[in-house]
């Protein structure tokens, strides 16, 4: 039986990175994008429309499955992978970020976390040991290790002390991790100060781990603090493994972060952004419930070939939102996940061809970003918004 997952780098340009990751469900081509499966969907498509939309490896979250319908559940009926009919490569979430998300819920100490269910208040208990015990038996390509991920805007005591604590854990999730088949990855942790994030780094990657990411990014600070860490921290991990930006995903920051030296993303937002009427395009992100597509008979973006594109007009769209109707929100994320799996494509093809710098300058030439202020206050609206929904559930 093959053991752990094979990475293989065939490209370096600049400091963009173009590679291959061998895993016991098929060949991941890097940089990837990993849509987000939190209950083991994503969400409003099928397996089959999202593997026929480039998509390789998917991410679900342990927390979230350990709630329901329960680890023990989805191990009896034969593991993840035949639970949601998913045949490609799925990587697993510890349920860290929840610690964030839901810190109203949850009682952090050496020992683990003492959380309350957000669906039915009940209590739990998770170690770092439990984690891995969980993503052993859920059967994941990759897990990650429990970590302690706290807000941007933290005292540098706290952060030193959540970082200790994350490298405390890591080590014991090292020690209970038995699946050899299973790849093991760790989690830098040390949040806007450099300093952290190379003592993280270090002391990391001094131990046997298959890949590394950086946590505690894009959680509300400025996006000039996220690429800087991004990029100093990235330089700091091994150049022969796979190196994961958690929770980054949107069109500019996969650009900008590849550029960083990034191979693996994961992000909710291309396909939470579509439920919301938001549909990428070349020129930038536009809101399908603008008066200007009530009448505009050609598809939202005319340079799409995606199943959307090719079949509907943006009036069409414009007025399934209006309505409310479920075939909009499955169309939009339709286009969206195209649009990414497209541009990630895009990215390691110019990767490969040595073209990256143009191809990244092009690019960012004419995709209109959203401005700071308003990303980081939709962002701050967001993580509250799912702190209520989560808390009321």
């Amino acid at each position: 039986m093959k053991t752990r997952s094979d990475f293989k780098l065939i490209k370096i340009s600049g400091k963009a990175r173009a590679g291959e990751l061998t895993t016991r469900h098929g060949v991941v081509q890097t940089p990837v994008l990993c849509p987000v499966g939190t209950q083991g969907s994503v969400k409003t498509l099928t397996p089959e429309e999202v593997k026929g939309l480039g998509m390789k490896m998917v991410l679900a979250n342990t927390y979230h499955l350990y709630l329901r319908p329960g680890i023990t559940t989805i191990a009896e009926l034969g593991g993840l992978h035949k639970f949601m009919n998913w045949d490609g490569a799925i990587l697993t979430d510890s349920g860290g970020y929840q610690l964030f998300s839901l810190s109203k819920l949850s009682r952090v100490n050496d020992d683990g976390v003492v959380f309350r269910s957000h669906i039915d208040g009940s209590e739990h208990w998770i170690t770092p040991e439990l984690a891995i015990e969980y993503q052993e038996s859920l059967g994941s390509d990759i897990a990650m290790v429990l970590d302690e991920c706290i807000a941007h805007d933290e005292s540098r005591e706290r952060v030193w002390s959540a970082m200790v604590r994350t490298h405390q854990w890591a080590g014991r999730c090292l020690k209970a991790h038995k699946k050899r088949e299973q790849d093991l990855y760790a989690i830098v942790q040390g949040g806007v100060f450099s300093d952290l994030r190379k003592q993280s780094a270090e002391f990391l990657t001094s131990l046997e781990f298959d890949g590394y990411a950086i946590g505690g990014l894009s959680v509300g600070e400025p996006k000039n603090t996220t690429l800087d860490i991004t990029e100093q921290t990235a330089e700091l991990l091994p150049s022969d493994k796979p190196r994961y930006l958690m929770g980054v995903g949107s069109p500019e920051d996969v650009v900008e972060c590849v550029a960083r030296g990034i191979d693996i993303f994961d992000c909710a937002l291309p396909t939470r952004v579509a439920r919301n009427g938001g549909f990428y395009t070349g020129k930038g992100r536009v809101d399908i419930e603008n008066a200007t597509f009530s009448r505009q008979d050609a598809p939202v973006d005319t340079d799409c070939n995606c199943y959307t594109c090719r079949n509907f007009s943006a009036a069409y769209l414009h007025h399934l939102f209006r309505c409310k109707e479920l075939l909009g929100y499955r169309l939009a994320t339709i286009h969206n996940l195209s649009f990414m799996s497209n541009l990630v494509q895009s990215v390691r093809d110019a990767v490969l061809g040595g073209t990256f710098d143009n191809f990244r300058r092009e690019f960012l030439s004419t995709y209109k970003t959203t401005d700071e202020q308003t990303r980081i206050s939709q962002k701050q609206k967001w993580l509250e918004s799912a702190r209520r929904k989560e808390s009321k559930d």
